[in-house]
């Protein structure tokens, strides 16, 4: 990860933003004379996809909303919508924001395709557009997410440590997320490029929604068809479905390793207790400090460049500013010198009465 001057304090990642004047739009820029003498007073539109995942409302809304207050002298305002995992009510948002006249809008998308006629006429309408975590097609000006092949080469990298020589003993279960979501898909192309010819692959999915219990239910199907003996493994692309994945491994009386995605404090408590093997920890704050970054220099007219270092292709839309955050294998092994560490979670946060024991005898006291 290249890194700019100024830094951001969230698992050693840093970026910044110079005030550098005004940017043609190919560079990422805006050339709207207004948006160039808006000044503090910024309306930026925020809309995140779905409540399910614990981290948007915890995370990344108060974390966008606190770096826009800083970078605006208290002037900026954030107004806020969430799809709840609907594709239809994400363009209806959108369309609202366009009514209100926001000055730049942060969108991660429920459905990056279907998003794609909303960025457009947003576009149209002098509103610059920042994809947020997923890359939305449609003219966007900037995006900002994690690597996100590398988080599925993470997942696959981990479940094959916790395998160790027993990798082809059995069959492994694949728990994918959304084909809606296209980090679904670069999830699974990473963990695919560890995992294939290293292991067997008894059963994969792509889990509608995201959900826990569609996870659930998948996980039911696969104990059924393999048979619980045969089942050594679980590639889970987040720790919402693992926890839905467990529930079903639980009652058939199945114990193996099980990935995960987000460091929820749910799947970091199951880490501790062993029901879950890892989760990857993302550092939200420099993905919502370096969305936060760009929309506020897209609504001022400035340029892109100190921040964004990156450059990304969209099936619609070809070097795209982008800033891409480093993520890391959250195990047993280092729970203190991550989320504890970036105060994400403290050690009471993790270690309730119920994970007390546990905690104990990982030394996470």
């Amino acid at each position: 990860m290249r890194r700019a001057a100024v830094a951001v304090a969230a698992g050693a990642m840093a970026v910044s933003l110079a005030a550098c004047g005004s940017a043609d739009k190919a560079d990422g820029g805006s050339d709207s004379s207004s948006s160039a003498k808006k000044g503090d007073a910024i309306k930026v539109g925020l809309l995140l996809p779905e409540n399910q995942t614990a981290r948007y409302e915890k995370f990344d809304k108060p974390l966008i909303e606190k770096k826009v207050k800083e970078l605006t002298n208290n002037k900026g305002e954030v107004i806020y919508a969430n799809a709840k995992q609907d594709a239809s009510t994400q363009n209806q948002q959108v369309d609202t924001m366009i009514t209100n006249k926001v000055d730049v809008l942060i969108v991660d998308a429920v459905d990056s395709k279907a998003i794609a006629s909303s960025v457009k006429k947003a576009d149209e309408a002098g509103i610059p557009v920042v994809a947020y975590d997923r890359l939305a097609e449609g003219p966007i000006k900037a995006y900002t997410s994690f690597d996100n092949e590398e988080v599925g080469k993470t997942q696959g990298e981990a479940l094959l440590k916790a395998l160790g020589d027993k990798a082809k003993d059995g069959k492994i279960v694949m728990m994918n997320g959304s084909v809606t979501d296209p980090n679904a898909a670069l999830f699974k192309k990473g963990a695919h490029s560890v995992l294939d010819g290293k292991v067997n692959v008894g059963k994969e999915y792509d889990t509608k929604e995201w959900k826990p219990e569609n996870a659930n239910s998948n996980m039911e199907g696969a104990i059924s068809a393999l048979g619980k003996k045969n089942i050594i493994g679980v590639y889970s692309a987040n720790d919402g479905m693992a926890g839905g994945i467990i529930t079903a491994l639980k009652a058939a009386g199945i114990k193996v390793p099980v990935t995960g995605q987000d460091a929820e404090l749910a799947g970091v408590q199951r880490i501790v207790a062993g029901t879950q093997y890892m989760s990857v920890y993302k550092p939200y704050a420099p993905e919502a400090d370096a969305a936060a970054e760009m929309a506020v220099a897209l609504a001022q007219g400035k340029s892109l460049d100190s921040v964004a270092k990156d450059k990304v292709d969209s099936p619609t839309t070809k070097q795209v500013p982008s800033v891409l955050v480093p993520v890391t294998s959250l195990t047993q092994d280092n729970i203190k010198d991550t989320v504890v560490k970036d105060g994400v979670y403290t050690v009471k946060d993790i270690c309730t009465p119920a994970y007390a024991a546990a905690c104990k005898k990982i030394g996470l006291e």
